[in-house]
Formats: structure tokens, sequence, C-alpha cells
């Protein structure tokens, strides 16, 4: 049976965050994870040193069978329970004596978590890196196109002028607002999860008695802990989460989080909004490149945007791709916030259901977040297509303009009606607004012909589009 290639998701099918998030560095980042555990308690005198080498150096993904593991997680509904028995096997190969701390104290749910924070970890790096770069780009064009005017476009009729600066801005912007979010999940939000059985690090707690005992083969130089608890104990046991947070380059949460799954929902959430905002920028390019609008083009290259059947094509495909993964990341997010209800001190099915749609939502985000550097930096602008666009409807694009400043001259109402029914008939007659104005006596009594062409033109008519894109960038 061949893996899952990407033939049905174009989106993130070569990228690096593909990999990332791949089967392969998902156990990766398991086996790092127990491997990061046995070091962190060797850390704090629970575990031989040398029993902590062994395992570290056993714990590599290209010893194991992936598929092996996957369908043994069948019969254990989670591929950790399988993993350690293939890490145990492989550590007492290497080293017989060091098999034994293997997995020491600990539970399937701290190494799967944990795993899934490592990988987040890593995924959030790529993406984050792209999401950079697209702002930079869209920072250029922005600058560039400051004062570029095009339509504004509202329930997808034209508006009133903006610019071309202004729109690049705001994509900029709601890409920055991802980068904020997903920087403070990847800088606070990935914690370790250390919680044993049921949350209360007992097993831990144990052992590590066990080994200052003199029972467990190591040092007997950790301190005084009782397996009973006590204010001794949670401080060793908080040495042994700092220790892990810090093998680990992951954060420590103040609770062990099986049940409380903010740390999940916080970071799909994050994905979910970055995929949106992209889309936004998607979406946009798609309506100006048709083919009767014309205002700008995605990047080109060979066999880039080809049609099956029509030779003559060259589709948006970047905008398409991201839109993609737009429409999905939000849904699949929703299944990781409807995962926070579980009950008791591991769920039996909302916690097995978030590993899918998370790797789903990083790697579609970072295949959008690829898609859309890419897109900002090549994307090709055509001013001259904007500005035949403004002149489409002939000078109606600034009525705005005109009622408001006939408003004081003729009174609002009358203003709006006299507009209104000029309109009307320049669309009926196909004749410039400015024409079927001019003739109107009221017109011609307050404004003069001079006046009235100053007052149609729509790059006189974009606001603060200018201030505002300078606005933007200084940030």
């Amino acid at each position: 049976m061949q893996p899952d290639s990407g033939l049905l998701s174009p989106v993130r099918v070569g990228t690096a965050v593909e990999a990332a998030v791949g089967d392969t560095a998902w156990l990766q980042a398991m086996l790092d994870a127990e491997a990061a555990l046995v070091r962190a308690q060797a850390r704090c005198g629970t575990v031989p040193a040398a029993a902590a080498e062994a395992i570290t150096a056993a714990a590599r993904a290209e010893l194991f069978d992936v598929r092996r593991l996957a369908l043994a997680a069948r019969g254990t509904a989670n591929p950790v329970v399988g993993l350690v028995a293939a890490l145990t096997a492989e550590v007492a190969r290497r080293a017989p004596e060091a098999a034994e701390y293997v997995h020491r104290g600990s539970t399937s749910q701290d190494i799967l978590d944990t795993g899934a924070m490592l990988v987040s970890a890593r995924a959030l790096r790529l993406v984050l890196a792209d999401l950079r770069a697209a702002a930079g780009a869209l920072a250029r064009l922005a600058a560039a196109h400051r004062d570029t005017a095009m339509p504004g476009r509202t329930l997808a009729l034209h508006a009133v002028p903006t610019t071309f600066g202004l729109k690049a801005a705001g994509w900029r912007q709601l890409v920055l607002d991802s980068v904020a979010r997903l920087e403070a999940v990847a800088d606070h939000g990935l914690p370790v999860s250390l919680g044993g059985a049921a949350g209360t690090l007992a097993g831990y707690l144990q052992y590590a008695a066990m080994a200052r005992a003199g029972g467990g083969g190591a040092a007997a130089d950790g301190g005084g802990a009782a397996a009973d608890g006590g204010a001794g104990s949670l401080g060793s046991l908080g040495a042994l989460t700092d220790a892990f947070a810090a093998e680990t380059g992951l954060a420590r949460p103040v609770l062990p989080w099986h049940a409380l799954r903010t740390p999940i929902a916080d970071l799909g959430a994050a994905l979910a909004h970055t995929a949106g905002a992209l889309g936004k920028m998607a979406a946009d390019v798609q309506v100006m490149a048709r083919t009767e609008v014309g205002e700008a083009t995605e990047p080109g290259g060979a066999g880039r945007g080809a049609s099956s059947a029509m030779p003559h094509k060259a589709n948006p495909v970047l905008a398409t791709l991201i839109r993609s993964a737009a429409v999905q990341v939000p849904a699949l997010s929703s299944v990781l916030a409807q995962c926070m209800p579980a009950e008791d001190e591991r769920s039996a099915g909302l916690w097995h259901a978030e590993w899918q749609p998370l790797r789903e939502c990083l790697r579609l985000t970072g295949g959008a977040a690829r898609a859309a550097a890419e897109l900002a930096a090549g994307l090709s602008v055509h001013p001259a297509r904007m500005r035949a666009n403004l002149d489409a409807t002939a000078g109606q694009i600034v009525s705005e303009r005109l009622a408001a400043h006939l408003a004081p001259l003729l009174g609002r109402a009358a203003a709006r009606d006299l507009l209104t029914a000029a309109a009307l008939a320049a669309r009926r007659t196909g004749r410039p607004l400015g024409d079927v104005l001019a003739e109107q006596p009221a017109v011609g009594g307050v404004l003069t012909r001079g006046e009235l062409a100053g007052l149609l033109d729509p790059e006189q008519y974009t606001g603060v589009a200018g201030p505002l894109v300078d606005q933007a960038l200084r940030q």
C-alpha cells in the first residue's frame, strides 16, 4: 500500500512543511520526546547518564518500520504503545542494561502530545519564514503602488476608487496579524506533556523515589522526594518538568494537560486565521486576474497554470491552491476546538480525533504560506488596466463625490435624486455621466464644466489611501 503522496492535496505537496509533518517526522518527534524525557531524568539524577545516552542513540526513526507501528496502533488506539516496545527492543540490542529506563514512569499521551508539540514547533518555523517573506514582498508592492488608483468593489460591483497600494497593505496586515498569532503560540503555547497515567505524575515520582533509595540503578544524590507526595515531591517533579522543557525547547506547562486541550485549540485557531488571511489575498487576486478585469497576473513558468483542454489559458493556480487551504483549515480547526470538552483525565476518542486534523491544518497552512510567498513576490500589476476599469462606468464610480459636493449647493435630497436620475440615464444611453449632468440646469448653475470634469476624475478621489499605506508600512 502506498502512503499518501499528496495527489489530492497539491497545495502542500512537495513543500518543506509536508516533510516536517509526515509520518516519519511524527515518529521522530515521538522518539525525540522519549529521548528528551530520559535525558531530563538523568539530569535529575534518577536515571543513569549512560542509559540516557544509549536510549538517545537508539531513538532514530530510520531504525523503525513506520507502517508496522501504524498497524500495531489498531490494537492499542495510539502509536506509542508499539513504539515503546520497538524502542525498548532496539535499546536492549545495543545496551541491555539501559532498556529498563525506556518510557520510565511515562504514559502514551505524554509522548504523543510532546511529539505533537515538537512537530508543530518545527512546522511553524517554516510557516513563519514564508509568511515573513510574503509580508516583505507585499510591503514592496504597497509602497510601489501607493497611489495607483483602481476600482474599489463592494458586493462584486464598482463602488468608489481605491489604490492597489492600500489593497496590498491590507493583505500584508492580515499576514502580520497571522505572524503575531503564530509567534505567540510558537513562543509560549507549545508545552511539553508530563502527567503520567492520570495527570498526577505518580509514576515518575515512584520511580524517582526508588532510584534515590538505591533501587533504580541511578545515582542517589538527587534529594529526598517521597513517593507519597508533598512539597518536596512537587519541587522534584517541577525540576523534571523544567529539564524536559529545556531538553525539547518547548514551554513548561502550569499543569499536566492531558484533558486540558488549550494548546491544541489555540494552535488550531491560529492556523485557521492564517489560512483565512491568505485566502483573502488569493480571492482578490483571482478577481483581478479575470480576463475581463486584467488588473494583475500571477507569476508564470513552464507549465504553470496550464489547462488540459485550452492551450491559451494560464490559470491563477497559486491563488487557487491558497483558497483551497483557506476553506479546509477552519473546518479542520473546528474539530480541534470540539475536542476540548474531554471527559475524565483522558478522553476515549476526542484526544485521538485531534491528530490527523492537526497535521492537516499544519501542512495545508504551510502549503498556503509557501504559495503566498511566491505569489506576493511574483505578482504582476497592470496600472493601465486599472485605469481603464476606473473609466468603465464613464464617471459613475465617483457619484458619491458628486453627491457630497452638490448636497450643500442643491440640498441633500435634491442632489441625490438628480444624480440617481442622471446615472440611470447614463446607463440607459451609454453616455458619460459628465455629459448627462452638464445638460442639467441645476448643475450648470453651480458648477462650470471644468469643475465638473475635475470632480469626475477618479484618481482624485482616493481619500487618504496613500497616507494609510504609509501608516501601515511604518509598522
